[in-house]
């Protein structure tokens, strides 16, 4: 089919998924929007958190030795420093701008820990489901600094940064550092001044929602406030509006693995039964063989 013959097909809000405040690591405080319970997935993603404070009792203590399996975690650094470390000798500054996309596959053992003791740790951690062929394969991790991620400005003021996958804006294409994954995810960062709006391409087989953590913008004269999960319809193209103020959000698209999810903490499989092997592997000392 020729291009121009694509009919739009405009996404609107199914639902909003509202963050509340809770904690994580060893008592950091952020915002959790997916990932609330199981009606609160947007697959293939199953969990997000925001974490933004100046306090440095919210979150100095960060994430002490901790397990995954089954599943990819991403931290999305806005301000801050966090050091990573885990079993396969990986050790990672996270800094401003900066991304972390980790594989846990068969078994992650890791830990996040603040690098700095005082000033605002912003950002976000994400969890990508993995298909059941795939969560037992070998982990991996990336380290992407803040000037491997590419961004484009537009004339009205409007920024884009792209984390993963790859999406076309105004005429112009933006490559993320992360590519090649199954469920092919597309993670944006987007800046709206005031009283602008910005049309973003969906890929019509994909789930998708917006992060709303500055500002608010309107979709489809439905307004999303900060800190809610706006959860959009299929389709394959979304327009966002930004109000009197500027207007911050994260775009999160991928392709839906629909197969079944068992979770218990950090191991997300796909029957009880693996998760409890998990449980096993762990505490035995061969989560990661």
């Amino acid at each position: 089919m020729n291009s121009a013959t694509i009919q739009s097909l405009p996404c609107t809000i199914a639902r909003l998924i509202p963050a509340i405040d809770a904690q994580d690591g060893a008592g950091v405080k952020l915002k959790r929007s997916l990932g609330r319970g199981g009606n609160t997935r947007v697959d293939p993603f199953l969990m997000l958190d925001a974490f933004s404070s100046a306090n440095p009792n919210d979150y100095i203590a960060g994430f002490p030795a901790h397990p995954h399996r089954g599943f990819e975690t991403v931290t999305y650094m806005l301000e801050g420093h966090l050091i990573h470390r885990d079993h396969m000798g990986n050790e990672g500054n996270l800094k401003s701008g900066g991304v972390q996309w980790m594989t846990a596959g068969r078994g992650v053992i890791h830990e996040e820990r603040p690098k700095l003791t005082n000033g605002v740790m912003r950002g976000f951690q994400l969890w990508v489901n993995l298909p059941a062929d795939e969560k037992m394969k070998p982990a991996f991790y990336q380290d992407i600094p803040a000037e491997q991620v590419p961004s484009i400005s537009l004339p009205n003021g409007i920024t884009v940064k792209a984390i993963a996958g790859s999406i076309n804006v105004e005429g112009l294409s933006l490559q993320g550092p992360i590519s090649g994954i199954t469920t092919e995810p597309v993670f944006i960062d987007v800046t709206l001044p005031s009283n602008t709006h910005i049309n973003l391409p969906i890929t019509t087989d994909h789930q998708a929602f917006i992060y709303q953590f500055e500002g608010e913008s309107c979709i489809n004269d439905t307004p999303v406030e900060p800190h809610n999960a706006a959860v959009l319809t299929q389709g394959n193209t979304v327009t966002v509006v930004s109000g009197d103020k500027k207007s911050r959000f994260l775009l999160l698209s991928g392709k839906p693995i629909n197969e079944p999810i068992a979770q218990y903490g950090p191991f997300v499989m796909n029957t009880m039964a693996e998760v409890e092997q998990a449980i096993q592997d762990y505490q035995n000392g061969t989560l990661t063989d």
